[in-house]
């Protein structure tokens, strides 16, 4: 009778790891529709003794999978999919490479998870992983064959729900079986096999690599100046929204220096975002000019009713600026 791996009265890492540990175990495959990066780590010390190339490594197959409501969007189509072709190939692999890149943003990096993920990516440059994306349709197959130089065991396999992800291999709760059957065995292999040599079944082992590479997992290090540009470049990123979110109404005509139409602009983007900003500066530099504008901009795009409050000595002042650029705004 075959064992289950629950991952709670049995749990799968422990399985695979004491079958790997077997100095007879000269290669695995893995087909699975999740690949976590970082949950590598449970593995990465046992695949990385073999000298990698054909025969010698872990092939690791990658289903491509969809969200439900997209599965059920394509289920109802009145036109169903024509089929894979190299554009939809194309987009799918980069759809792919950036879900990786994804995952390596999430969390806070830690020594670990740095060592892995460096061993990772020399371990695909050695090819002692390679890893392909099954483009044809989605996979969502989870299975893990161990091949062995041992005549009366010659495949151990696990079969079930988990993902080559930690909480599928030892955390969250799982259904697989071990398959240890020799006609069960040989039967996954070659339902592993028409799938790894399916046409359609792309190699993305060297884009894996490079989003590793790029990453702050990195093993060169990055300069304190390209730091700085990273830094500045996010930290700016709502300056530049802003720049383009919003205009400058036309009323306003090339009444604002280059610096105020800015301002304007990045204090709409904050209004809109925040639900209000201030805009400070040393006398003379036009605020209030910039503050007309941002009210006028809420009036055009979002036909918004304005309230200025101000001191009863700039009652006067404000009433200019509401009539001068068209306001229909309510000066308290």
């Amino acid at each position: 009778m075959p064992r289950v791996f629950d991952n709670i009265e049995l749990k799968l890492l422990p399985a695979l790891r004491a079958t790997l540990t077997d100095s007879q175990v000269y290669r695995a495959d893995f087909c699975i529709g999740y690949f976590n990066l970082r949950g590598w780590g449970g593995l990465e010390d046992l695949v990385d003794r073999w000298p990698g190339g054909e025969g010698r490594c872990a092939r690791v197959l990658v289903g491509m999978q969809t969200a439900p409501e997209q599965e059920l969007r394509q289920l109802l189509t009145v036109n169903p999919d024509g089929g894979m072709d190299l554009g939809r190939a194309a987009e799918m692999i980069e759809r792919m490479a950036h879900q990786f890149r994804e995952q390596l943003i999430f969390g806070t990096p830690n020594a670990h998870d740095e060592a892995t993920l460096r061993c990772l990516s020399r371990q695909l440059k050695d090819g002692k992983v390679v890893v392909k994306l099954h483009l044809n349709y989605p996979l969502h197959a989870k299975l893990y064959l161990l091949y062995r130089d041992d005549y009366n065991n010659p495949i151990t396999g696990f079969l079930g729900s988990s993902n080559l992800t930690m909480a599928g291999l030892s955390a969250q709760g799982e259904l697989n079986l071990d398959v240890l059957d020799h006609d069960a065995a040989f039967k996954l292999e070659q339902w592993f096999n028409a799938r790894w040599d399916d046409k359609w079944c792309l190699d993305i082992s060297s884009a894996l690599a490079a989003a590793i590479d790029d990453s702050w997992a990195r093993e060169k290090l990055l300069s304190p100046y390209h730091i700085y540009l990273k830094m500045a470049y996010h930290l700016s990123q709502e300056a530049r929204a802003g720049l383009t979110e919003f205009s400058i109404p036309r009323v306003f005509g090339n009444k604002l220096f280059a610096f105020q139409a800015a301002a304007v602009q990045l204090a709409a983007h904050h209004v809109n975002r925040r639900g209000g900003v201030m805009i400070g500066d040393v006398v003379g530099l036009g605020k209030t000019l910039m503050a007309t504008a941002v009210a006028r901009i809420f009036e055009d795009d979002y036909g918004y009713n304005v309230l200025i409050l101000c001191p009863p000595n700039l009652v006067s002042m404000w009433e200019e600026y509401k009539t001068k650029y068209k306001l229909r705004a309510a000066v308290k």
